[in-house]
């Protein structure tokens, strides 16, 4: 059932075949509708939206670099570039901060990219990775790999993750493939009920293995422990958002609805799978490196589809850089809200995005 609106998901120079025609049912007429009535707001430039969010991260990213309590002066960093020689401002600058920077850009654009293809995939706008048990399954399968082979390498734990994800995510689907698609604010709901379940069991395992606090490390996220050697594994997630980005178009058009894919001679079962593999790998990914980080996928995603409308291949860009400047801006106030101590990002972005999350769930049916 198509979720997006032909205004806003229109595929360029691509004449669609009428001969299969689906009746816009209730929820897609409140949708379009909705859609239609913010038509002005998709007016703006692309490019505009992407440099000022290049900006806007530019200088979150300074501002992330120069916040620390190690002591750290930007002289010291100059003076090393003249000089050619080390000290203890440049050491600390490649070992922690500039690690730590690139580990946020990185999961900001991970999950927010993941958190659109989802939403596409399951034709909804109010999910995300850890609403589909992708992330909750991930830290499950995680602890059981640790506690069964404490000593495995580190992909070795990630592909355990990822398996552990998949699994999750095809039992959600289970779940929701008999609610009909007007239903939209059920299918989130069950997501929380179900990432629930699964975090319940992964806490009574890790209660009876003595491992809650092995695991409260996973299941929140923190980047204060991020150093060089120990976030490498994120650059992978890159790479899955530039091949998301290649297959754009053809999960744009799987989100038009089953009818036009079919036309289009595109195959919804392979692209469908292709997208659920991405999410997990990337959930994996950022939960092996950094922990669980909410709502990123939720949040984004809404705010750029109302700007700029659901064809991801414009999209993405602005979804990739508005989520790696959520997560900074989030770790900054994390750092300096009660300096010296931090608080975790998963809080901040928690509170922030259970705001975002109540307010889009409240005014969907008020407006329609």
């Amino acid at each position: 059932m198509p979720l997006f609106s032909n205004h806003a998901t229109n595929i360029d120079n691509v004449n669609i075949d009428k001969s299969l025609p689906s009746a816009p049912s209730r929820w897609q007429q409140q949708v379009n509708g909705d859609l239609n009535a913010k038509s002005p707001h998709t007016k703006i430039p692309p490019w505009l939206i992407n440099t000022a969010s290049l900006i806007i991260m530019g200088i979150l990213v300074l501002l992330s670099l120069s916040i620390g309590v190690a002591d750290f002066s930007w002289s010291g960093i100059f003076h090393s570039l003249i000089t050619h020689s080390a000290n203890s401002d440049s050491s600390l600058m490649l070992v922690s901060r500039l690690p730590r920077t690139i580990a946020i850009i990185l999961t900001g654009i991970a999950m927010a990219v993941a958190g659109m293809i989802i939403q596409v995939v399951l034709k909804n706008r109010f999910v995300e990775p850890s609403m589909v048990g992708a992330t909750q399954s991930a830290a499950l399968g995680l602890l059981v790999v640790s506690l069964f082979f404490p000593a495995s390498a580190l992909i070795i734990k990630m592909s355990v993750a990822t398996i552990a994800a998949v699994f999750g995510m095809m039992l959600f689907m289970l779940l929701i493939h008999r609610i009909p698609p007007t239903d939209f604010l059920m299918i989130p709901l069950i997501g929380i009920v179900f990432g629930g379940i699964i975090d319940a069991i992964t806490t009574f395992i890790a209660y009876q293995t003595e491992t809650l606090q092995m695991l409260s490390v996973w299941q929140f996220g923190d980047f204060s422990s991020v150093l060089a050697g120990r976030y490498e594994l994120l650059w992978f997630t890159g790479v899955l958002c530039i091949i998301a980005y290649i297959i754009a178009d053809k999960l744009t058009i799987i989100g038009l609805g089953d009818n036009i894919a079919l036309n289009l001679g595109i195959s919804k079962r392979h692209v469908t799978w292709i997208g659920v593999g991405m999410v997990a790998m990337m959930s994996a990914v950022v939960v092996v490196t950094v922990g669980v980080i909410p709502f990123i996928g939720l949040v984004v995603p809404n705010i750029v589809s109302r700007i700029m409308g659901d064809k991801l291949r414009r999209s993405l860009p602005a979804v990739a850089l508005l989520g790696a400047s959520a997560v900074l801006l989030c770790d900054i106030i994390g750092r300096s809200i009660r300096y010296p101590f931090e608080v975790p990002v998963a809080t901040v972005f928690g509170v922030v995005g259970t705001v975002v999350f109540l307010w889009l769930l409240l005014r969907v049916p008020a407006e329609s």
